[in-house]
């Protein structure tokens, strides 16, 4: 049926053509965007919103950075595209970069479109090179939306795509808010999330575990960051049983937790890294794999059976060297550090003080959660896992009124800022959310 377009407003005319990502057609009311810049985000009606969420955890450098902007448009003045097979400037440089700021040891970068392939090709080239197929991964967890990467996710978006026949095995990771092994200190989570995953180990098989795969600090699932001693715990497992250790740090890499990489605050040194989102900030679709020498040296005269049209695409990996050189020379990684130290946890400590429906709070650097809760004593949560509530659909629209934008997933928000925030704009945001929780205040029975 014919319809006249010109008589619906943008929204309509985006509800009409698009299909949306993780939803229900008919449910969506999205937010029709303008423009944007640093913090803020400024609709179709000229209303502004400071950016809590940095959209999906990957604004970490603020929208329209002017440095990234212009060096995609110079790229695109230059070469727009190229096939993977030929090489450009643009991405050797972005490949060198990644290098430069990773594990020692790492060697080269396969670039992808973005996430959810990068965890595929990592896994991939982890079986070819262990020749073995299983891989485990954690439960409260997420690695992407395609068919290895759904699988390995250990949320509720796997549930509809999982037959059991992906060579995928789940186990738990240390959330001592919510322990799975009866614990009450940080210590005694680590040690007893670590003897499950060796029993995990040992009951699969270790010979037919190809790898191990962890965001190193769990992101949509709730920011979980791992005790001391967890991840090089892992690391111990894997070289004991000669599995490759994945750290997936496409939501916690390049600035969020305070560093160039999560992992670097753990002491330890990945096989593989998964990485995307912070890499250019979604500026252009762009993610990769960093890969060490020993599986490098594995398809040094053995074909990899893999590739991409646009692996390495040069207007995304213009955008990432640029990105990274800004976060080199601006300081950007040690303020998501120092906002997180000093403005981030003192402020949302105070909020649950302050409001009692804030059961839990974790992170580290620009990556907060709080857990919400109606009762602090049985931490009862503010919505059923897998699902949302009344009480968090009204807290998210006190938010939308205050205009804040928030990542909210389950019973939990996440303050997810991008890492170029100043001091006043995260106390800003922090006085929105304050506001906020007034509207939830009602559901809190303890």
């Amino acid at each position: 049926m014919s319809v006249d377009r010109s008589a619906l407003s943008a929204l309509e005319r985006e509800k009409a053509a698009v299909f949306h990502s993780w939803s229900a057609q008919n449910a969506i009311n999205p937010l029709m965007v303008k423009d944007a810049k640093g913090v803020y985000v400024t609709d179709m009606d000229d209303n502004t919103y400071l950016d809590f969420s940095s959209q999906l955890v990957n604004i970490n450098i603020g929208h329209q950075h002017p440095a990234v902007v212009a060096a995609i448009k110079a790229q695109a003045d230059l070469l727009c595209t190229v096939a993977p097979q030929h090489g450009n400037v643009a991405r050797t440089r972005a490949a060198e970069l990644v290098v430069d700021h990773s594990f020692k040891g790492a060697q080269k970068v396969f670039f992808t479109n973005g996430g959810t392939e990068a965890v595929e090709h990592a896994v991939r080239m982890a079986r070819l090179h262990t020749g073995r197929h299983k891989v485990l991964s954690r439960y409260r967890s997420y690695h992407g939306a395609t068919s290895t990467s759904i699988n390995l996710t250990g949320d509720p978006r796997r549930w509809a795509n999982d037959h059991g026949t992906a060579g995928v095995v789940h186990f738990f990771g240390p959330y001592l808010y919510r322990s799975q092994f009866h614990s009450n200190s940080e210590a005694q989570e680590c040690e007893r999330a670590l003897e499950h995953l060796e029993s995990t180990i040992q009951f699969e098989g270790p010979s037919t575990i190809a790898a191990i795969i962890l965001e190193t600090v769990p992101g949509t699932a709730g920011i979980m960051v791992p005790p001391p001693g967890y991840l090089q715990g892992v690391r111990e497992l894997c070289d004991r049983y000669g599995m490759v250790y994945i750290a997936d740090e496409v939501m916690c890499g390049f600035g969020r937790t305070g560093s160039w990489f999560a992992y670097q605050q753990h002491g330890i040194t990945p096989d593989l890294v998964t990485f995307a989102k912070g890499v250019n900030s979604g500026y252009v679709p762009l993610g990769g794999v960093v890969i060490n020498e020993a599986i490098c040296h594995t398809f040094a005269d053995r074909v990899y059976p893999g590739g991409l049209t646009y692996s390495g695409h040069p207007l995304a990996c213009a955008s990432a060297v640029a990105s990274m050189e800004a976060m080199e020379n601006e300081g950007i990684v040690d303020n998501a550090r120092r906002i997180g130290d000093e403005v981030l946890r003192p402020g949302i400590e105070a909020l649950a003080a302050k409001h009692q429906v804030i059961g839990d709070v974790r992170g580290v650097g620009v990556f907060f959660a709080l857990e919400l809760v109606t009762n602090r004593d049985t931490r009862a949560p503010l919505a059923p896992y897998g699902s949302s509530s009344p009480a968090m659909n009204e807290f998210v629209a006190a938010c939308k009124a205050e205009r804040l934008l928030i990542f909210n997933n389950f019973n939990r928000i996440h303050v997810v800022p991008p890492c170029t925030i100043t001091d006043d704009e995260a106390r800003e945001g922090l006085a929105r959310l304050d506001r906020a929780f007034d509207s939830v205040a009602k559901y809190y029975e303890g």
